[in-house]
């Protein structure tokens, strides 16, 4: 796609984004007209990942998003942060009483993500990066297993036997964003945060090499695959049954984004984005006679949620991009495709964003995903192709700011 019909899409996007600030606080959960929803709350993701989009804007001089900026770093200061127990609840009502006081791995890797951004933007985020970083290393990391634990009660004294690969993948690209901000305004410690990224990638690698690089996502307190897991529920947005092809994508491109980072990358890091790649377009695109990718397949790759997610095109084409930059192979002509596909059924031409899930005739849908609650993954969509591999999003921005 040609540049300026990308800045065109980052822009569109980010005056969407804009539309899910609100007055109480945070940032909603935005319907398909882009109106907030509030049947739905606010959960602690989405004013992390929008606080982040701010940033992305805040950088690129969109109107508006310096004072979005500021609004979601004060929620994640006040409105999200349990003051006794320490740590961000989960998502808070809109009276601004916890909806859900667990202490989860998942949102609590989007607070060092919107952190790391926001200091980088200039934001004054200090103190809540730090306190991020802390909260993530006493409470989630596990210095046995070289992995974050997955949930927590408010307390922080009783800790959920269930372990996932999802919130250990988020958790990894949080902290190569912590790493980065570590290394430019920082300490300089920025390796020991890269070498804990690389701790989670290496053990969720063997397990998607011995499993036919199709990542098991569920498993129990010792890291044991629960293959069954949630096959009564198969269309959970967060914990489907079987594996899930874009999570095989997204990791790719971390697995590049890291080996690029490190100072002496093992190679396996290569060999495994290619792996990735290659198994999750086979399994996943078009599988069952029509463009897209499936949500989810079993164990023997037959198809499950045949739905397709906005944000697995998104991530092909990060993937598709980070391929290409690490001379592994041409892959432009995919990237084509899957902008092709993005503009034919995901882009809303009409009333702006992108549809978050369609179905398997590429219609819209709401089966997993209803409205269109952020676009974090679709404005990254559209700023990965023109970025290095390394550093991560928002520092890549900051440099060229700068330079």
């Amino acid at each position: 796609m040609k540049e300026d019909w990308l800045d065109e899409q980052t822009e569109a996007l980010l005056d969407f984004a804009l539309k899910s600030t609100c007055s109480q606080g945070g940032f909603g959960w935005l319907d398909d007209d882009g109106a907030i929803d509030r049947k739905q709350g606010r959960p602690l993701w989405i004013t992390c990942r929008m606080t982040h989009v701010a940033a992305i804007g805040a950088l690129l001089g969109h109107p508006g998003s310096r004072e979005a900026l500021d609004h979601g770093c004060q929620a994640l200061a006040s409105l999200f942060h349990d003051d006794q127990y320490g740590g961000w609840y989960s998502q808070v009502n809109w009276d601004g009483t916890p909806a859900d006081s667990a202490k989860s791995a998942y949102p609590h890797a989007f607070v060092t993500l919107a952190a790391s951004s926001a200091l980088l933007a200039g934001a004054d985020a200090e103190a809540l990066f730090q306190e991020a970083l802390r909260v993530s290393t006493t409470r989630f990391w596990d210095e046995d297993d070289h992995m974050v634990v997955d949930q927590w009660d408010r307390t922080f004294n009783h800790l959920d036997p269930y372990r996932g690969a999802n919130a250990n993948m988020h958790t990894v690209e949080s902290y190569l964003a912590a790493a980065d901000v570590l290394d430019l305004i920082g300490d300089g410690s920025g390796a020991e945060w890269r070498q804990r990224g690389l701790d989670i990638t290496e053990r969720i690698m063997v397990q998607a090499r011995d499993n036919r690089w199709r990542i098991p996502e569920h498993y129990d307190a010792r890291w044991i695959p629960r293959l069954e897991y949630n096959r009564d529920a198969p269309a959970d947005p967060f914990r489907p049954y079987g594996a899930t092809p874009g999570h095989n994508l997204e990791w790719a491109r971390l697995c590049l984004t890291l080996w690029a980072s490190l100072s002496d990358p093992p190679d396996w890091l290569r060999q495994a984005a290619v792996e990735l790649y290659d198994h999750g377009l086979t399994d996943a695109w078009a599988v069952d006679g029509h463009d897209g990718f499936v949500y989810t397949i079993d164990w023997n790759g037959t198809p499950v949620v045949h739905e397709r997610m906005h944000w697995v095109i998104a991530e092909a084409i990060g993937a598709s991009a980070a391929i290409g930059k690490a001379h592994l192979r041409d892959t432009s002509a995919e990237l084509d495709r899957w902008w092709v596909y993005a503009e034919t059924y995901l882009i809303d031409h009409e009333k702006g964003s992108w549809h978050h899930e369609v179905d398997r005739f590429n219609k819209p849908s709401s089966t997993c995903w209803k409205g269109k609650p952020d676009v974090y993954h679709a404005l990254q969509a559209t700023l990965l192709p023109d970025l290095p591999l390394t550093p991560t999003i928002v520092p890549a921005l900051y440099q060229q700011l700068r330079s």
